[in-house]
């Protein structure tokens, strides 16, 4: 496969220009002694980007970071996602949503508020999903409520060759159907949801890897096959994808940014106390520049 401009930049762009830890053996660093308040010089930021792809998540330790910072540093990387649902007014910039079991007056302040999620990237059921998502943590409960990520280029990698070439050419429709499923699996759509047919092989947009690009939350079933051999093929890839090799779960502290790369890897949440208050800020980058 031919190396694009951008994957010459980063094979020789200095290395030194950050340091980082892995987060596990095959998925995710940390990237140390970054203060997401400074403006971060072009070649730094770049730096910081290609650690992103290539690991599928970032991590930044000890931010203190308002609405304002956290907005300035997704926009670096590329057009950000609006937001419909402004859960009583909290997000004073556009792009900005709370995720949250947090109630005042009554009323959530935040989305997807309790509960486990299965794992799922985000906005696989329409037509363009979103590049990447990042999320801030504020408040966290003392036990649970831990991000759980996998990564869908390693779990392409160690696939058979003979499942490669079944999957090169199959597709599958992705449901989100906000009143069955949008914590865990529904077992039928309801009629009218939004939904979209992906390849089950996505080749990343940047980089040129290929990765799975299916999840037990939101596909429903393989286009062209019975219900039977459908649900066998999804089932076999749901459990390999999720095998603990592919895997990093992160335990939150407050003052965490974590940035994943829908493209290439999938996310699950943990359980947690519905009496323990979660706040979390998020925003999603529509398209990488």
């Amino acid at each position: 496969m031919a190396t694009s401009v951008g994957q010459q930049d980063a094979q020789t762009r200095p290395r030194s220009l950050i340091r980082t830890r892995p987060l596990a053996p095959l998925i995710g660093v940390e990237i140390l002694d970054v203060d997401l308040r400074d403006e971060l010089s072009r070649d730094l930021f770049e730096a910081i980007r290609d650690a992103w792809r290539a690991n599928c998540i970032i991590l930044f330790r000890n931010q203190t970071l308002d609405e304002a910072a956290q907005v300035n540093f997704a926009r670096r990387f590329g057009e950000l996602g609006s937001v419909l649902h402004k859960h009583n007014g909290r997000s004073s910039l556009p792009g900005v949503m709370y995720v949250s079991n947090i109630r005042e007056n009554g009323e959530l302040i935040g989305a997807l508020p309790d509960g486990e999620m299965y794992f799922h990237s985000d906005q696989c059921y329409i037509e363009h999903p979103s590049d990447g998502t990042m999320l801030y943590s504020m408040e966290v409960p003392s036990v649970g409520g831990n991000t759980i990520f996998a990564n869908m280029f390693a779990a392409y990698d160690a696939l058979p060759d003979a499942m490669k070439q079944k999957l090169e050419s199959l597709r599958a429709l992705n449901v989100y159907d906000y009143e069955n499923a949008a914590t865990i699996r529904g077992s039928e759509p309801n009629e009218g949801v939004p939904s979209f047919a992906h390849p089950i092989v996505r080749t990343h947009s940047t980089t040129g890897r290929k990765a799975l690009y299916v999840n037990r939350l939101m596909t429903h079933h393989v286009l062209g096959m019975d219900a039977d051999e459908s649900d066998k093929l999804l089932t076999y890839l749901f459990d390999h994808q999720e095998q603990p090799r592919f895997i990093y779960e992160h335990v939150w502290k407050p003052g965490e940014l974590l940035m994943w790369d829908n493209r290439s890897s999938l996310h699950a949440r943990s359980d947690f106390s519905a009496a323990e208050r979660r706040l979390m800020r998020r925003t999603v980058v529509v398209r990488e520049h």
